[in-house]
Parts: structure tokens; sequence; C-alpha cells
């Protein structure tokens, strides 16, 4: 019995295996964590790129009128990464005094799951030469939900996390 003991003890077969259990976890966790952060930069700069068309055409005066749905509809097809966009988006847009100035509220209005029907919270379309800022918050669902960098993202309505993006522009004079 002590010489089996003594030949387990120093025995090396299956070291690799130990090694690989307690180190692929962890290069696993990096790596669904690097998926999850590329592809939540990835929408957010989809997010902003619709955003910067959207606002072009309405800083143009190619937009008229300027609604909420079509502005959202603007954003929607410059954003080509934001899965279901008309349902997940969310927009807000004031008149911004620059003599006086204030910012947005620091809580962001975004889509609730629950209520869809909630109605936005501030939107005025704005009038020539007139400063505007419009903001706009995107649900999306974590890839990997329950481990690595899904898990710690900051959950707004359900199981998804908030992309918010925000511009300030001058309608031009028609």
């Amino acid at each position: 019995m002590m010489q089996w003991l003594r030949w387990f003890w120093s025995s090396e077969d299956g070291a690799s295996t130990v090694e690989f259990v307690i180190v692929f976890p962890v290069v696993f966790l990096v790596f669904m964590s690097t998926i999850e952060l590329g592809l939540l930069m990835t929408r957010q700069i989809m997010l902003d790129r619709g955003l910067d068309l959207a606002v072009r055409q309405v800083r143009l005066g190619l937009v008229n009128p300027v609604t909420h749905d079509a502005l959202k509809q603007l954003i929607c097809r410059g954003a080509l990464l934001v899965p279901d966009c008309i349902n997940q988006l969310k927009l807000e847009m004031r008149p911004a005094d620059p003599r006086a100035w204030t910012t947005l509220p620091a809580d962001v209005d975004c889509v609730n799951r629950a209520r869809p029907a909630e109605p936005v919270r501030g939107f005025t379309p704005g009038q020539s030469n007139e400063l505007m800022m419009l903001r706009v918050c995107s649900l999306f669902d974590p890839l990997f939900p329950t481990s690595g960098l899904g898990a710690q993202l900051p959950r707004v309505s359900g199981n998804a996390y908030a992309l918010v993006s925000s511009t300030t522009f001058v309608i031009e004079p028609s």
C-alpha cells in the first residue's frame, strides 16, 4: 500500500489536465468578455453614426417636418447594427440657450420594456437658427448575460443595458 501511495504522489500523469482545468475557465471568461466588449463598442459606434447622419439631414433642413418618428427612422437607417432599432430607441430633443447653458438631466430616458407605450420625455423640433440638444438611448441584450462583462453591465430595463449618444446642433436657416 505504501509503495502505491509513493507512486501515486510522485506520478505526473494528468498534470497538464489539472492545469487546463484551472486555466481554461479564466481564459474563456476573458475571451467571452472580449467578444461582449467588441460588440458593445461596435453598437455604440453605429448608434453614433446613425445619429450623426440623421442630425446632418435635420441641420440642413432636408427633413420637414422634424418629428420623433421621422428622426427615429433616419437614425435607424444609419445605425446598421442596432437590432430592432425602431422599438429599442428613444429620443429626447430640446432647444438650448447658448447664453444660459444647461445640460440635459443625468438620468437618461430609455425605453421601458415593461411599458413600451410610455410617452417621450421631451421632443421639441426647433426652429431656424435655434441651438438644439438631442440625446438617443438604445437598449441591447448582452450576448453573454451571466458571465464576464455581460454580467457586470448595469441593467436599465429587464435584462438590457443602455447605450446613449448625444449631440448638439444648430438648425440652418431655410
